[in-house]
């Protein structure tokens, strides 16, 4: 006896998708809602979060983790998954600052700004023109930058010329100067993602390799451009860290790709590329940022917040494959 069949309707399968994918979406705002007010809630508890040196260093410390964020946003919306190389691109462009502040703020921003880019488009055009693994290539980008830098500098710390990034270190309406410059590139990267053609085309090229190529989009000039601004928005975090010790030093990036990896994570871009915002990016950061330093204040070691950091991670990547529609 021949067994029965419904007839497939494809336009009832396409609205259940939809629904399927609307309720994944709003299990996973809400989850992450939930983080949110549970991180509030131990911030509020937490004894001298409200004091105004803490809130100072939570913004200052989140407009360094966050510019690089912002950058690490436009690598994984475009399918390349994350660099490990922008924290040694912080580091020398910090380097390259300070030891040409000599010749006055303008230049040495020009300059120091220019090395962060070509850092990154050179792995952004071996990624996109060679199909290389950017894991892989940010890992070899990494140590040639940090060995490249060590033997320029003997491992030196250069000082920046004396009052070069002052101003940086002010406020304006009561507020750190360099929370604005965070908040403007957020600005920034936002409006060219939302509402310009290259935008789009990150957009497609993550979300589906063959479909962009199909559509004309130049895979490699988008790639590299996605790594150009990426090392854009990374040397501004340099510049600013300059501002903050009055010198350059590639250690002084260390640490900074961890957080800004994490950051992009948790705010729910996806890993795989394709979905994802600026908007995302800069709620990952507060939470990460935000768990650090209610860490600190509790009086937990450095090692501790690593931990609680890369469970945080974890959790936020096994939530994106459970909630995948």
């Amino acid at each position: 006896m021949e067994r029965f069949t419904w007839p497939r309707c494809p336009l009832l399968s396409r609205l259940m998708s939809r629904q399927g994918f609307t309720a994944t979406l709003r299990i996973g705002v809400a989850i992450r809602i939930g983080g949110l007010l549970t991180l509030v809630v131990l911030a509020l508890t937490t004894p001298g979060v409200t004091a105004n040196a803490s809130l100072l260093s939570f913004i200052n410390t989140s407009a360094l983790v966050g510019c690089v964020a912002v950058g690490m946003t436009f690598i994984t919306l475009s399918g390349n998954i994350m660099s490990f190389s922008l924290g040694a691109t912080i580091g020398a462009t910090a380097v390259t600052f300070a030891a040409v502040s000599d010749y006055g703020v303008g230049p040495a921003f020009l300059i120091a700004i220019s090395i962060a880019i070509s850092l990154n488009v050179i792995q952004g055009l071996v990624i996109g023109v060679f199909r290389a693994n950017p894991i892989i290539v940010s890992i070899a980008a990494l140590a040639l930058i940090g060995g490249i830098a060590e033997l320029w500098t003997e491992n030196r710390i250069i000082y920046s010329a004396e009052g070069s990034l002052t101003i940086l270190k002010g406020k304006f309406a009561g507020i750190p100067i360099a929370g604005i410059v965070f908040v403007s590139c957020a600005g920034l990267a936002h409006a060219v993602l939302r509402y310009t053609q290259f935008g789009q085309n990150i957009l497609m090229v993550g979300s589906n390799f063959r479909a962009a190529t199909a559509a004309g989009v130049k895979i490699w000039r988008t790639i590299a451009a996605a790594y150009a601004w990426a090392g854009f928005f990374a040397g501004i975090s340099g510049i600013l860290i300059v501002a903050r010790y009055d010198a350059g030093h590639m250690e002084y990036g260390a640490g900074y790709d961890y957080s800004a990896i994490g950051s992009v994570l948790v705010g729910g871009t996806a890993i795989q590329g394709g979905q994802g915002s600026v908007i995302r990016t800069m709620f990952g950061v507060m939470v990460i940022t935000g768990t650090s330093m209610i860490l600190l204040l509790r009086g937990l070691e450095t090692e501790y917040q690593q931990l609680f950091t890369g469970l945080i991670i974890l959790a936020a990547v096994l939530l994106q494959g459970r909630l995948r529609p």
